[in-house]
């Protein structure tokens, strides 16, 4: 997926990318756009008599796509309202029926404008109209994710030291320098072009706790195995590596904490993300 670099609307907004879906009688717009404030999803609704348009910053996108996973995947009576705050906006969640059948409206709410909503149909078969709507936010997400690689590898590679304990060293050659394939797997965004002979074992993992991510990639040099742990913010990223001979101390460490903090994170399902009564019908 190639992203547009094309002017956006107006005013310092650039437009990176563009989707359009229908479902059923309505038209919805997605475009990824950046100004000089940050990066954000506009999402737009159009019928033949009304439009509606909802603002997403960059950082939600994947809360959207997981949100909309959890209802695709709840049966009818199991589907909850939810509620996701982001930065200074709150979005609900919230699904519904009419006479053309179940929907989920999404609202927005900030303190810079007015209240915003859109109506997203289920769509005829299995949810096939959510279906098509979480596979454009997948597509979005990762585009957005791999045009910020370049940035994250670059800063990634100006804090890198010889004293990490892995066997990394500070020396940037070109090879190691230049931006990242497109091809990469969105599992596997923590790859970097081998330093120091090191090598990916192939085991990745990656978690999402409140608006960050943390990549787990497993990786060996002529020092041994470590293992690295990335955190990733935004357009912001950290790393750090952590040898195999201190990966067992680290578990127990991280269980110690567990334990000491289990009563308050238990039924914890997302620090921004709760469940509400669903609004009167």
């Amino acid at each position: 997926m190639e992203l547009n670099s094309a002017g956006g609307g107006g005013g310092n907004d650039v437009e990176l990318l563009s989707k359009t879906l229908q479902v059923e009688h309505k038209l919805f717009y997605f475009d990824l756009k950046e100004n000089p404030r940050g990066r954000y999803l506009k999402i737009s609704e159009k019928t033949s008599a009304t439009r509606s348009t909802i603002i997403v910053p960059s950082n939600g996108v994947a809360w959207f796509l997981d949100l909309f996973n959890y209802y695709l995947n709840s049966d009818d009576q199991d589907a909850l309202s939810k509620e996701l705050q982001l930065d200074s906006k709150v979005f609900y969640f919230d699904v519904g029926d009419n006479r053309r059948g179940r929907f989920l409206k999404i609202s927005e709410a900030s303190v810079s404008r007015n209240r915003s909503t859109i109506i997203v149909p289920a769509g005829a078969g299995r949810d096939e109209g959510w279906a098509a709507f979480r596979t454009i936010l997948a597509e979005i997400s990762e585009a957005a994710r791999l045009s910020d690689l370049p940035n994250q590898l670059e800063s990634e590679l100006a804090g890198l030291s010889d004293d990490v304990g892995a066997g990394f060293i500070s020396s940037r050659s070109s090879q190691a320098a230049a931006a990242p394939s497109m091809e990469l797997n969105v599992d596997r965004s923590s790859d970097l072009p081998p330093l120091d002979d090191s090598t990916d074992l192939g085991v990745s993992k990656v978690i999402r706790a409140d608006q960050k991510r943390f990549f787990f990639d497993l990786g060996s040099n002529n020092r041994g195995h470590f293992l690295r742990i990335s955190e990733v913010t935004g357009s912001d990223r950290s790393s750090i590596i952590l040898p195999l001979s201190g990966l067992k101390q680290f578990y127990e460490m991280v269980g110690h904490f567990v334990e000491v903090t289990k009563d308050r994170i238990e039924g914890m399902t997302g620090a921004n993300v709760r469940t509400v009564d669903p609004p009167p019908r």
